[in-house]
């Protein structure tokens, strides 16, 4: 069975994606912590982050520090702060927040209901980063 996630990358569940290429996706969380909170994935799929073969950790990594870095740009915010929890969903994935402390990135938090319409200005800020 597919997670969501492999749904998303075979265009069956649209996103607000903000970052592209052949092996990894990176794309708002539409529930979100902060505005801008992103989450990057692997195009393969893989349940948890260390099953991931170690190239491919290592080039999704390198995606990520792109997206953080336009993140960085284009959100007021102190730091892009980085979590891996991997218990939510059966496919490998990054969390990116931008934060202004660490309280920023406390998941029991009650998550940001943000608009479509919000989330994908929010992505073209971002995209127009790269």
């Amino acid at each position: 069975m597919s997670s969501i996630f492999s749904k998303i990358i075979a265009g069956e569940i649209p996103c607000h994606k903000v970052a592209e290429n052949d092996q990894f996706l990176a794309f708002l969380d539409i529930m979100p912590l902060k505005e801008g909170h992103v989450l990057v994935i692997p195009k393969v799929e893989v349940d948890f982050i260390f099953d991931m073969e170690d190239d491919l950790l290592g080039e999704m990594m390198v995606f990520a520090k792109k997206v953080a870095q336009q993140m960085k740009r284009a959100l007021p915010c102190k730091k892009i702060g980085v979590t891996v929890i991997g218990l939510e969903v059966p496919h490998a994935h990054i969390h990116l927040i931008p934060i202004d402390s660490v309280t920023d990135m406390d998941f029991s938090k009650p998550k940001l209901k943000l608009e479509p319409a919000q989330l994908e200005e929010i992505a073209q800020i971002i995209k127009a980063q790269s």
